[in-house]
């Protein structure tokens, strides 16, 4: 069962959320937030795997909220689900710097969310990955502060694995691409996670952008 916490500002919204989550046998809400700081303090009470946080609510916003939840410990397990009614490049940017593993428009439909929700949950890909690989792109750095020995560490294989995330393969995709098991897979993806230190597969991706492994588009 994946536990979801709602933080919106608007009662309707999270109201439709609920209801559209609840209809799931394998999902349940289990708190709504109506700010960033209300929605850190219900994930220490109710333990969710995924939080759908929108980014403009007033007093803590969704950046902050996000900022926390990835500061606590007892919180390293939960994923969250950038929301927001606002097509702008700065937000996801924001979101996906402080710990955020995906971004959706709320006015994607109801089987996109639900299925961002259990890839999320999930942790196998990212999020509309054309929109999220041209963000993470635009947070690469200069030349100058480029630090090619990030993965030193990584066999050919996790190189290779990692760069073809970052191009926005999925799991299964990779595993066609490079004829290798869906099980191999995943623990090259893992394993790159634990080596570079890395919170989920956004990290995952934008340091491969941010240090060259591959070029952006």
């Amino acid at each position: 069962m994946i536990k979801v916490l709602i933080a919106d500002d608007q009662a309707l919204v999270r109201g439709g959320f609920r209801v559209l989550i609840d209809s799931e046998p394998d999902m349940t809400v289990v708190g709504e937030a109506s700010d960033g700081a209300t929605a850190a303090e219900l994930a220490r009470t109710t333990g969710p795997d995924v939080i759908l946080m929108d980014v403009q609510m007033p007093g803590v916003d969704g950046i902050e909220g996000i900022r926390r939840v990835v500061a606590d410990p007892a919180l390293a397990g939960v994923r969250i689900l950038i929301l927001t009614t606002f097509d702008e490049d700065e937000y996801a940017i924001a979101g996906l710097r402080v710990g955020a593993s995906g971004f959706l428009l709320k006015n994607t439909e109801p089987e996109q969310l639900l299925h961002g929700i259990r890839v999320v949950a999930g942790g196998e890909e990212l999020l509309s990955p054309g929109l999220t690989r041209r963000l993470i792109a635009r947070m690469t750095i200069p030349s100058t502060a480029i630090n090619h020995d990030v993965f030193a560490q990584l066999t050919t294989r996790e190189r290779e694995v990692v760069a073809l995330a970052a191009q926005g393969l999925s799991n299964e995709e990779i595993t066609r691409e490079l004829v290798i098991s869906p099980a191999t897979t995943k623990t090259h993806i893992s394993r790159a996670l634990t080596k570079l230190d890395a919170r989920d597969r956004a990290q995952l991706v934008a340091l491969a952008y941010r240090h060259r492994l591959i070029e952006p588009s």
